[in-house]
């Protein structure tokens, strides 16, 4: 098996994100403390991590497709070699029971994580997602509202699962993909990118150009194409089922500015949202769609960046930020890390330290909640009164002027 690597210029940050990512999480933890205070547990003695199930109607299927951008030549491989991308299709699905679900990555993907820091937990301790692999769409005569997903810095396309798999129940068809060179992923020959130590670096504009190809491939699904460069087949009612009319995006970190780039630079993406965006490089064009900001470290107040960005938002916006929620807060993190805090042996003040104070199971019902209003009302044009002010139902959740 072959491991290609590029690195980016933070390399301590991909490090520690990578040791954490090891136990089953997306978030940044010292080495040392990775190396020191957590035991080398195994499936047989310990529990395997969990994810909340989504709240929608619908179940969820998912496929994964290999995809191959012919207009751009691969960064590391060189001439003759163009950009690979891995990615998976999640949607509302029927018939679905009886299939397997999905893992939250991949065995080899995952196991390039522990290799990566030389950590002793067992990969089949990772989680599964609720997507059914392969499950037919779940077809009503109306076309599916599309969201398509980018994920931080040395992370991978699962790490926001809970907000993917939550619209997916209720009716959307959400696209996430990993980066390649800038993502741990797996190809289905075996192949794995990995982050590593030397350049090429991709920065957010290169994750903004994978996320327009997206665009590409979700118009070719619409209009009845496969875009599988390996040929698989695709699940029942998957082809025609997408609307290219109805795109919105979203993304964590790095992955948040991306969706502000895209959205600059491409008219199909109709509403973004950016998950703790340092929105570096600073944005200085106009933006008149709709944009949401949840911040939690990358603040307006912290951040010239941010707050730069802010000031160009000329359509609807709004800015949301959870009490104790810092940059790791909202997304699979929330839930994971305190899971595998407890099968590793972890402090509670370990466990605060890489998620905040934010209560674990508070943070994935506003990661729930939130995001799915938000697209609910700018893709589908449904009055959500969550989005009107501060809630009794999220007390910790402050609207920011």
């Amino acid at each position: 098996m072959t491991i290609t690597s590029v690195a980016e210029t933070d390399l301590t940050r991909r490090r520690m994100l990578a040791a954490a990512l090891a136990a089953g999480v997306g978030a940044a933890v010292p080495i040392s403390a990775a190396r020191q205070a957590w035991a080398a547990p195994t499936a047989s003695d310990s529990s395997q991590l969990t994810l909340p199930m989504p709240t929608g109607p619908h179940p969820v299927g998912m496929v994964s497709l290999h995809l191959v951008d012919t207009s751009r030549p691969d960064p590391v491989a060189g001439p003759g070699h163009q950009r690979e991308l891995v990615a998976s299709v999640w949607y509302p699905a029927r018939k679905a029971e009886a299939l397997p679900r999905a893992p939250w990555m991949t065995e080899g993907a995952m196991r390039a994580f522990l290799a990566n820091v030389g950590f002793p937990l067992d990969p089949a301790l990772g989680p599964f997602t609720a997507a059914h692999v392969g499950a037919a769409v779940h077809r009503t005569g109306h076309r599916l509202p599309v969201v398509v997903y980018s994920h931080g810095s040395g992370s991978h396309r699962g790490d926001h699962t809970i907000m993917v798999q939550e619209l997916a129940s209720h009716g959307y068809a959400v696209v996430t993909v990993d980066h390649t060179y800038d993502a741990f992923s797996e190809f289905p020959d075996g192949r794995l990118t990995v982050p590593a130590e030397v350049p090429p670096f991709l920065g957010p504009r290169d994750f903004a150009t994978d996320l327009r190809f997206v665009l590409d491939v979700v118009e070719g699904l619409a209009g009845g194409h496969n875009p599988d460069v390996d040929g698989r087949p695709l699940p029942q009612g998957l082809l025609g089922a997408l609307d290219p009319r109805c795109i919105g995006a979203f993304g964590w970190s790095k992955g948040g500015t991306a969706t502000a780039l895209t959205m600059l630079a491409d008219q199909r993406v109709g509403a973004g949202l950016s998950i703790d965006g340092p929105m570096q490089p600073t944005i200085t064009t106009d933006l008149d769609r709709p944009f949401m900001m949840m911040t939690a470290s990358f603040t307006r107040a912290t951040m010239p960046d941010v707050a730069e960005f802010w000031t160009h938002l000329r359509g609807w916006r709004l800015n949301i930020q959870a009490d104790g929620a810092i940059h790791k807060s909202y997304g699979d993190d929330a839930t994971l890390i305190p899971q595998a805090g407890k099968v590793l042996g972890m402090a509670n003040q370990q466990i605060q330290d890489m998620i905040g104070t934010l209560d674990p199971a508070r943070a994935v019902g506003i990661q729930q909640a939130y995001p799915l209003a938000f697209f609910d009302l700018h893709l589908r044009h449904r009055r959500v009164h969550l989005l009107d002010g501060p809630s009794v139902a999220f007390p910790e959740v402050k609207f920011i002027p």
